[in-house]
């Protein structure tokens, strides 16, 4: 099973929201593509990755029912990417992706990190969400490979939505088995009336049946608002060390090792997690991580470099995944079961808005006042310091028994 969601991710993340960024300069070589162009693109799959997010906190549907839908939908919009050669339906497609991510997130997580829990797996979490990391990696290592080869763009989308196919297929299986992997009790006499509510909660969690039996439990406005502060915290260096990187190695072989890099420390980064929560709390390994992850943007303000760049890389890159999974594991265990889907889709919301307004204070900020990028990288800094002691005194309590 964490295998099936190591490959959900992959093709929910590394293809659904990454993968743009590898094939940019094949769009900008065939296509004509423009930077600012670009922009609008990654701003529209930010956007959808919002309303995504902002839908699932409406929507009766199970999370295997959102696994499923935002999978396909991945593939789809990949593939039309390929087919349409129109900016103003690439605007459509990167939107929709983006909302396809933030379900086949939230369904991956929600699925999987119960079933972990329900068998007393609970760290192997961090094999689950190496599969964004993996999924970034082979993207990049994907689009050099074509690159190589002289495979126009509209070709690399459709060997990535084939390659998106392949993993869906892979991760079919986390919605065709039972939600939980305890094994089937013998029958018994009648139950009271409140262990046939919970039974029936319990059922609610499956797809296609309504969760009309037990009211959901209030949202955790502590964590959704720290998650807020680490995506805008996040999302500056994730927008403009490409760009710095482009400008100091000339060579763009060496160039193009830089996202397969970053996704290497991603999915490394989960597994030490993983073991790191055997000896430490998940609130101070979220802070921790997000303290290496202000180094990590603060490093190409006060230093114009490449060791700068490469630094920053490997600090954001080797952070940004392990936020998102003791973040999303904090989730569950703030509101237990019943909850957790509304409540990581809150948070993947604030996530979300934090980084559409992170491009959004630095491109005002330049406009306005004339302040460089390095102001923004200093605000985000200071932003991600001070979210991180927040962090520390969050209380959750232990997640609903299985």
């Amino acid at each position: 099973m964490p295998f099936a969601g190591l490959l959900a991710l992959a093709v929910a993340m590394g293809i659904g929201r990454f993968a743009f960024t590898p094939v940019l300069p094949m769009m900008q070589a065939d296509l004509g593509t423009t930077l600012a162009q670009g922009g609008w693109l990654a701003s529209a799959n930010y956007l959808g990755y919002l309303l995504g997010a902002l839908l699932v906190t409406h929507l009766n549907t199970s999370p295997a029912s959102l696994l499923r839908w935002g999978l396909w939908l991945v593939v789809l919009t990949t593939a039309a990417m390929g087919v349409d050669t129109h900016w103003a339906g690439w605007l459509i497609w990167r939107l929709l992706a983006g909302i396809a991510s933030a379900w086949a997130l939230i369904g991956t997580a929600s699925l999987c990190i119960a079933r972990l829990n329900a068998s007393g797996q609970a760290e192997r979490s961090g094999v689950v969400f190496a599969g964004v990391g993996c999924g970034i990696t082979f993207a990049g290592l994907a689009c050099m490979i074509l690159t190589l080869s002289n495979t126009s763009a509209s070709h690399a989308w459709l060997w990535l939505a084939a390659a998106a196919l392949l993993g869906l297929v892979g991760a079919s299986m986390l919605w065709r088995t039972p939600i939980t992997e305890a094994p089937p009790q013998p029958a018994a006499a009648p139950q009271p009336a409140a262990a046939q509510q919970a039974a029936t909660a319990k059922e609610d969690t499956k797809e296609g049946a309504p969760n009309a039996v037990t009211q959901a439990p209030p949202l955790h406005w502590g964590l959704i608002l720290c998650y807020g502060v680490y995506g805008f915290g996040y999302i500056l260096p994730a927008t403009f060390l490409p760009a710095q990187a482009r400008l100091l190695v000339p060579d763009p072989w060496l160039f193009s090792l830089a996202w397969p890099v970053f996704g290497i420390a991603g999915a490394c980064s989960t597994l030490v997690a993983s073991r790191l929560a055997r000896r430490f709390a998940r609130p101070q390994i979220w802070a921790g991580a997000q303290i290496v992850m202000a180094v990590g943007v603060l490093m190409p303000a006060v230093w114009h470099a490449l060791p700068a760049i490469l630094i920053a890389a490997l600090c954001v890159g080797s952070t940004f995944m392990v936020i998102t999974m003791v973040g999303l594991q904090e989730a569950q265990a703030a509101v237990g079961a019943a909850g957790a889907k509304r409540q990581m889709a809150a948070m993947t919301a604030s996530f979300a808005l934090g980084q559409l307004i992170g491009p959004i204070f630095f491109s005002l900020t330049h406009q306005w006042f004339g302040a460089p990028l390095e102001f923004a990288l200093v605000m985000g800094t200071l932003g991600l310091v001070a979210g991180a002691l927040p962090i520390l005194r969050l209380s959750t309590r232990q997640p609903d028994a299985a």
